[in-house]
């Protein structure tokens, strides 16, 4: 157990009480939804969207319910913007929980011989590329203090173990692949928790989002419980590296 962990002991089982958790993707559908998650679990909560106005107006909206949070404009596709989103931040960039829930679906048409190149790099630069940024920005101070929980928000169609495997949806399918290995390099680099960082995905299933679609069988709120229970997990003992759906892993 770290020395964060030992001095959050004392809480209740999931409770983030004086912790800072960022969600990326937070102005809407599983971002907003793991957002107010982690606000009623007494997290300070920065949102992050890709435009400023979004951002602040979904933070405003957990303002009014009680919750500390944040809304800040950042396009996860910018290198430029993801590097100076640490100093906008100031003492908010000592992040104890990063959630990575923003993304982009690719053209229905999007095959991998007929995918174009501006198409491959739009999606790549938000669903994989975002979320390697937005890692290397906050999950070394995580390593410095020795705790933090990372979740990346993966998703079925990435799974090359099963519906990955239909084909089409190149770009998204293949970011979202990339973001499971990622996760499990990265949860490998440290020590697999044994430094007191916790590196996850999770599939949230498919979820009435914009990218999801009204008629989808599972709500945003449904999406997100596995990525916040991910977030307040102790690392003793936990396994990590991996992909959960439902609080159960499943291959990738």
């Amino acid at each position: 157990m770290t020395s964060q962990d030992a001095r959050l002991a004392g809480q209740p089982d999931g409770r983030l009480d004086g912790q800072v958790a960022l969600v990326t993707g937070g102005s809407r559908g599983i971002g907003l939804a793991a957002a107010r998650g982690l606000g009623a679990r007494g997290a300070t909560v920065v949102l992050v969207g890709r435009g400023e106005d979004s951002a602040g107006a979904a933070a405003a909206t957990l303002v009014a319910d009680g919750i500390d949070a944040v809304g800040v404009g950042c396009d996860v596709g910018s290198a430029e913007e993801v590097a100076a989103l640490p100093e906008r931040l100031g003492p908010l960039a000592a992040v104890d929980v990063l959630i990575c829930a923003a993304g982009v679906m690719s053209a229905r048409s999007a095959k991998t011989l007929r995918t174009s190149e501006s198409e491959w790099r739009r999606v790549m630069a938000v669903d994989l590329d975002g979320v390697w940024r937005t890692m290397a920005a906050f999950v070394p101070g995580m390593v410095e203090r020795r705790h933090g929980r990372v979740v990346a928000v993966s998703a079925c169609l990435g799974r090359m173990s099963g519906p990955g495997n239909a084909g089409g949806l190149a770009p998204y399918r293949v970011a979202k692949a990339g973001v499971n290995a990622l996760v499990r390099n990265l949860a490998h680099e440290q020590g697999m928790g044994m430094r007191g960082v916790l590196v996850d995905a999770t599939c949230p299933g498919h979820c009435r989002t914009d990218l999801g679609g009204a008629s989808a069988p599972r709500s945003a709120e449904q999406g997100a419980e596995t990525a916040l229970w991910l977030a307040g997990r102790s690392a003793d003992g936990a396994q990590t590296g991996v992909l959960w759906e439902d609080r159960q892993v499943v291959p990738w």
